[in-house]
Parts: C-alpha cells; sequence; structure tokens
C-alpha cells in the first residue's frame, strides 16, 4: 500500500474473468456492506454495488455507517426508488443498534423492501462455558420465540453473528444455537475476524454450521481493528492481505453450493469513516479482495 493507491493497486492487478461458467458453476452470492463507504450518501454507494459483482446491500447504522438512518429521512419509497434505479436490492440490514429483541418493527420494514435478512448479536452472559454456556444459549432462543414468529410472518432470517462483545461468540455458543434453534429464520452469520485464526478449526467449524449459515463474512483479525493502524496495517483484514489461508473456509462453501451471502468485510478506526478515502479506492479494494476469492475459489 505505501506510496501506492488502493485504485491503482487494484488495477495493476491481472484480470481472472475469463473463467468459463458453465450453468452449474459454483459463485459466491455477493452483499456489499454500506459501512465499508463510511456516512457516504446512498446514492454514491448504489452505483458501485455492480461494479463489485454484487446485486445486493447491506445497509448499516450509526455508528458503523449511516445509510440506515438515511432510509429514514427518504422515507421507503423514495430509497425503493433509488434501489430501482440502481439494479440493486436490499440484501440486509444490519441492526446492532436495536438488539435482536428489538426487531419486530424492522422486519415489517425488511418485508416492504423484499429484504430477508437482518444481522444483530445475541444478549446474555459472554463469559461462560460447558453447561452453563448451553443454558444461556437457550435462554436467549427462548426470548427470541416472540420475535420468530414475527420473522416466520415477514419472510426475514435473523442471522446472529458471533462477536466477540456477545453471548454467541466462541465455537461451541455457535454449534449451541444450530442444536437449539427452533426455527430456520433464526440463523447465523459467521464471523472469523471473531474466532482463532485457526483455518482448519475455521472450515471444520463451518461445515458443522452450514445448515444454519445465512452470512460468511471474508473477514480475518489481521492485525485487529481497535486502535489506530497505518492503513496497510489496518487493511490486513481483507481477504489477500492478512496471514489467514481462505481455501479451507472456500472449500466448504463451495463443496455444499452455499446459498447466503458472503460480505467482503473489514472495519476501520475510528468507525463511520471509510475503509479509504476516496469511493473509487473502495470500490476497488473490495474488488481486489473478490478477484483473490474467485482465484481461490477456481483451485478448490
Amino acid at each position: 500500500m505505501q506510496g501506492i493507491s488502493s485504485l491503482a493497486l487494484a488495477q495493476s492487478l491481472p484480470c481472472h474473468w475469463t473463467y468459463a461458467k458453465g450453468a452449474n458453476a459454483f459463485q459466491l452470492k455477493y452483499l456489499v456492506s454500506s459501512c465499508l463507504y463510511g456516512y457516504a450518501d446512498i446514492a454514491i454507494i448504489l452505483p458501485e454495488v455492480s461494479k463489485l459483482g454484487a446485486s445486493a446491500i447491506d445497509i448499516w447504522p450509526k455508528v458503523h455507517g449511516n445509510q440506515r438512518e438515511q432510509l429514514e429521512e427518504l422515507g421507503v419509497e423514495q430509497f425503493a426508488s433509488l434501489l430501482q434505479k440502481h439494479s440493486v436490492s436490499l440484501g440486509c440490514i444490519t441492526q446492532y443498534k436495536l438488539g435482536p429483541l428489538g426487531l419486530q418493527d424492522e422486519m415489517r420494514l425488511a418485508k416492504q423492501l423484499g429484504c430477508k435478512t437482518i444481522v444483530t448479536g445475541a444478549i446474555g452472559p459472554k463469559d461462560v462455558h460447558g453447561a452453563e454456556l448451553k443454558k444461556a444459549v437457550a435462554t436467549f432462543v427462548e426470548q427470541m420465540k416472540p420475535h420468530l414468529a414475527v420473522a416466520e410472518e415477514t419472510g426475514v432470517t435473523i442471522a446472529i453473528e458471533n462477536h466477540s462483545s456477545n453471548l454467541i461468540n466462541s465455537p461451541d455458543s455457535l454449534r449451541y444455537l444450530l442444536e437449539l434453534r427452533p426455527s430456520k429464520h433464526l440463523a447465523i452469520a459467521f464471523a472469523p475476524y471473531h474466532l482463532p485464526q485457526d483455518e482448519k478449526l475455521l472450515s471444520s467449524l463451518m461445515q458443522e454450521l452450514m445448515p444454519a449459515l445465512e452470512v460468511f463474512y471474508a473477514w480475518q483479525f489481521g492485525n485487529g481493528c481497535m486502535t489506530p493502524l497505518p492503513k496497510e496495517q489496518e487493511l490486513l483484514q481483507m481477504p489477500g492481505r492478512g496471514k489467514l489461508d481462505f481455501g479451507p473456509l472456500l472449500q466448504v462453501l463451495k463443496s455444499n453450493r452455499f446459498q447466503g451471502w458472503t460480505s467482503i468485510f473489514m472495519h476501520p478506526f475510528p468507525r463511520g469513516i471509510p475503509i479509504l478515502e476516496k469511493t473509487a479506492d473502495v470500490t476497488a479494494e473490495i474488488n481486489r479482495s473478490r478477484h483473490f476469492l474467485e482465484d481461490l475459489l477456481q483451485k478448490v
């Protein structure tokens, strides 16, 4: 990264989009997280989606982005009109702000916009293990039942991310969530960043969780995202930059013909800024990771 913009770097990469893709060839279904562009206007982000091999966007609220608040300001009709203008669907709403027990109105809004996925976290103690952990997950699942009734009514899947600051933050907690979920409308948003950076462990866990996997974040720890870092170190969260071998993870997705979302992801520091200053550079950096994943997908 030093001395060269992300855009120039991406343009210097060879193009790998000449693969023959038969009717049965497996392809990842990409979802673009609006927060990668910081607080950019949604009208600026939407034209970028098709450039990223995607047709769907995931909108985030403050503090990571503010595109959910922009939806509120625009109103449903005008927001839907913008989506239609750019041939983009609302694939997901990320809603840590409301939490898992505050999503009923959000699910009804999602239904209006044809959105079928909401990502959030799980509530409960985060430093418990064994039988105590399973009991805590069971309590959480029980609390979710009235909300899952609305999820079924609206056709929305609530995907719980394995976030380090939440109850569902470990391999065992994810396994218990899969075991105890009472409905397919309660699923998993799998974030390798928040787990040990061991591709064998991650790929094995993904295989176990596949029946409930709704979102796969192509996201690694790198050097983290909780303190200021030089940009080239911060970008180590992106696929193809850090040390994590995504090959075994992609093999699991490919062998199971994963139909959920794949989100190429990272967090900048501080939150709310774009991952790179210019919109074109953000798009180029995501595409650099996409090229890397597509190349790797052909080899696994």
